[in-house]
């Protein structure tokens, strides 16, 4: 059973502004991503860590509306993973293997570098609302998702950044803890500062055990910043997809008309086709007169 804190996303500075700070208690978001997508305790651990920084990372938004996505393909075994977050505050996301048969423990940690793989590349695209959306690729670093997301943050928005991710999953393979932070220093910081947070930094307990003990997001940036922040934002932050009926409808007219009567074809025997979102797992079921409609608009 995860813990009672909501889950929330909180964004501060630090240092006259030249420290920025974020912090999320993901907890629930992370427990229905993975009962969502069934997934095994390492690939569990992947997903929440993807969906925190994802969150933390939608919280520079300016509009509701806009969107980053954060895609990682390694060569591991869980395939592909993606977390959705707006600048509502709502994240989705989706693996390519939920459960992948990899040793699932190494070292006394969850083996989250052996599900995704140490080698691959990690992608970041921004929806800021305009014709094309800014895009940023680097190579892994270690799979760990955490340190890869530092690594971009550093090479693709020249951001200096230290970057906390965990997701805690029991004997049950329940998700009990989710969440994290990202601190990033803008020019003009004195280095005793930077020597000082990096210091706090090291110092900290794992993101999961700062959760797990009843740490909010603002608490966990008061370790960091022992001598005080300016708390800008406190929000709710949840699981939401945004598929809808009329989505799937339109997704399928997009095939064009051949397909959707080869589709409707295939599906006659059963009298319905049947679509499932790759996100949330909702199942859509379009009958023969719904999908003859669809093959019509995709005519036009």
């Amino acid at each position: 059973m995860h813990n009672g804190s909501p889950d929330v996303l909180v964004r501060g500075t630090a240092h006259d502004g030249r420290v920025r700070a974020f912090a999320v208690n993901a907890t629930r978001v992370a427990a229905e991503l993975c009962e969502r997508h069934g997934t095994e305790p390492a690939v569990s651990a992947a997903l929440g860590r993807l969906a925190a920084g994802a969150l933390m990372l939608s919280a520079q938004l300016k509009k509701t509306e806009h969107s980053v996505s954060i895609r990682v393909l390694g060569d591991g075994p869980a395939g592909v993973l993606l977390a959705v977050a707006n600048g509502n505050g709502d994240v989705r996301g989706l693996v390519g293997r939920p459960v992948t048969g990899a040793e699932q423990v190494r070292d006394g940690k969850l083996n989250v570098r052996g599900v995704v793989g140490r080698n691959g590349r990690l992608t970041v695209t921004r929806d800021m609302g305009m014709r094309h959306p800014y895009v940023g690729v680097v190579e892994l670093v270690s799979g760990e998702i955490g340190e890869d997301l530092a690594h971009y943050l550093a090479s693709s928005e020249q951001t200096s950044s230290a970057v906390g991710v965990g997701v805690f999953v029991d004997a049950r393979g329940h998700v009990v803890a989710a969440g994290g932070y990202i601190v990033q220093v803008l020019p003009g910081v004195a280095a005793g500062a930077v020597s000082r947070i990096e210091e706090a930094i090291r110092a900290l307990p794992h993101p999961t055990t700062m959760i797990r003990a009843g740490d909010t997001p603002e608490d966990i940036l008061g370790r960091i910043f022992p001598d005080g922040f300016d708390l800008h934002e406190r929000s709710a932050v949840r699981f939401h997809c945004s598929c809808t009926r009329e989505r799937v409808e339109r997704a399928l007219a997009l095939l064009g008309e051949t397909e959707v009567r080869a589709i409707l074809e295939k599906d006659r025997a059963a009298g319905r086709t049947e679509v499932t979102c790759e996100f949330c797992g909702e199942r859509y079921t379009l009958d023969g007169p719904a999908m003859e409609a669809i093959a019509r608009r995709a005519r036009r």
